[in-house]
């Protein structure tokens, strides 16, 4: 009996482990599968993020191309080597460019919750820099940086920086790394880095390629701030904003006192000492935006607190008191206009007491040094020269800004759907006033040795430019261009002045005649949207 038991016993341990161990070989229910989703909410383009209510769009464009006539990617021949017409420059400059965008979006109940990212990585050609040895030695700078303001050396595109490149590889293992913009929006505020609320939608490119346009504000690669945008409805805007105006906004606060320049320093347009104090206020921007099927048309008003440092060396020397500058700016797009299709009208005016870059922007500069030939007889070439900064002062004086004024735009005309043409033009204007003219050119007959009775000095200026760009788009969101842009400095000195030795630049001690220049650029682009 016993073993009967024992038997049954085994033989129902054996069917429960069998029993077992064919559950455990029954297939399991898997997880589902999360499938990317498109997201309609918000336009083409947007999908939501798996395991999320949160939608995004990637883009950007790689773009390759190549300057002409230019010492940096993409200015004109306004200053230092650029300016010097003589073998220490670069001919032509390239650049090759992948630029990533990130837009995110989430609806909440307060509103939608909007993040947005747009970085560049760039490799740039050198901009070339003399090192005033006379023995043929080569520098090359700005390929960190990747500047592209002709006014300044430190100071490009994606803020400060520099670095020399070594010329024997072309630093093929370097390149930038640049963020245009990168903010927040939410609830009507946008905070991080943005677009100013000043500029036009279109910023300093109303119909162009060319980065140097002149005649209106451009912060195109983006300026901190905190803005509150309200939406009246039937696309009406109001935006009000505090902006950093120390990326882009500040042209210089210069001490012009008796000595502050030198013979070779205002040649360069180097007029004083910059005695930029250090920034006490963000520049305050309201602007007010209707933006309908006919067009757009936008006011914008901005204010610049120009803060320097002291008269002397020490704070016993004493300092002037700050002096607010401003800008009013007006645009007007119009669309579809009766020469074809999709032709558009892009046009801006502004006005700055002293807040010369919401009129000289910063990829254009605000100060000229160019050299040419001249007729003149005993000269030995001609030199254009001026600079307009935001105020300027002498020991014991109060800041006295100056005043300019321009305009810049284009019209864009559709040939058929490959090809297009845009016309474009700018121009502005810098007026000093009575204390910056009389110790300007104090520092001009001391220093430059102008030739009695046959020179005379003004540090007014104007600029004028005027350029034809063409694109053929053969498929979709591939464009080649082709973009000539000329410049003209209007400069108000004249007669005979002469020079001290420049090395940087290699010009000679010598006589030189003061008269307006001329500069053309050419650059050729490849763009690959996405």
């Amino acid at each position: 009996m016993k073993l009967v038991k024992s038997l049954l016993l085994g033989s129902a341990a054996g069917l429960i482990a069998v029993g077992g161990a064919q559950a455990a070989d029954l297939p399991v229910k898997a997880k589902a599968v999360e499938y990317v989703k498109i997201c309609s909410l918000y336009g083409a383009g947007f999908y939501y993020i798996p395991g999320t209510d949160t939608c995004i769009k990637l883009g950007g464009y790689l773009r390759a191309e190549v300057a002409l006539n230019t010492n940096s990617d993409f200015s004109g021949q306004f200053s230092s080597n650029n300016g010097s017409r003589n073998r220490l420059s670069n001919y032509y400059t390239a650049r090759a460019r992948e630029d990533l965008n990130i837009d995110t979006r989430t609806a909440t109940e307060y509103g939608v919750v909007r993040t947005f990212f747009d970085g560049v990585f760039s490799w740039t050609t050198g901009n070339y820099t003399g090192t005033g040895s006379g023995f043929g030695t080569t520098a090359y700078s700005g390929t960190i940086a990747a500047n592209t303001n002709p006014g300044a050396t430190t100071t490009g595109l994606f803020g400060s920086g520099s670095g020399s490149v070594n010329s024997t590889d072309g630093n093929t293992s370097g390149g930038s790394l640049g963020v245009y913009y990168a903010f927040i929006q939410f609830a009507g505020f946008t905070m991080g880095k943005a677009v100013s609320q000043f500029d036009a939608p279109w910023t300093n490119y109303p119909g162009n390629n060319f980065d140097g346009l002149v005649g209106g504000s451009g912060t195109v690669t983006g300026i901190l701030q905190f803005t509150y945008t309200a939406d009246f409805g039937q696309g009406i805007t109001a935006s009000f904003s505090a902006e950093d105006p120390t990326q882009y906004m500040q042209a210089g606060n210069l001490n012009v006192s008796l000595g502050a320049a030198s013979a070779a320093g205002l040649p360069g347009g180097a007029f004083g000492a910059n005695a930029i104090g250090g920034s006490r206020s963000p520049n305050l921007v309201a602007a007010l935006r209707v933006d309908q099927a006919w067009g757009l048309f936008q006011a914008s008003v901005a204010a610049h607190d120009n803060h320097v440092a002291y008269y002397g060396v020490s704070e016993a020397t004493g300092h002037p008191d700050d002096k607010w500058g401003w800008a009013v700016q007006l645009a007007l797009s119009i669309k579809n206009i009766p020469t074809g299709a999709g032709d558009t009208i892009n046009i801006s005016g502004v006005y700055t007491d002293g807040a010369t870059r919401y009129n000289f922007q910063n990829l254009a500069g605000s100060t000229y040094s160019i050299f040419g030939t001249s007729g003149a007889a005993g000269a030995y070439g001609s030199l254009g020269y001026a600079s307009a900064p935001d105020t300027v002062y002498t020991n014991g004086s109060n800041q006295e800004s100056i005043k300019t004024w321009g305009f810049r735009g284009a019209y864009t005309h559709n040939w058929d759907p490959y090809w297009n043409t845009s016309i474009y033009g700018a121009y502005a204007q810098a007026q000093f006033g009575t204390l910056g003219k009389t110790a300007i050119c104090a520092s001009f007959v001391a220093a430059l040795a102008p030739t009695a009775g046959a020179a005379g000095c003004n540090p007014d200026f104007a600029v004028g430019q005027v350029g034809l760009i063409t694109r053929w788009t053969p498929v979709k969101n591939l464009t080649f261009s082709a973009d000539v842009a000329w410049t003209h400095l209007d400069q108000k000195n004249s007669g005979l002045i002469t020079l001290p030795t420049l090395a940087a630049t290699a010009k000679p001690s010598a006589v030189y005649e003061l008269k307006d220049q001329d500069s053309v650029v050419l650059l050729l682009r490849a763009q690959r949207n996405w």
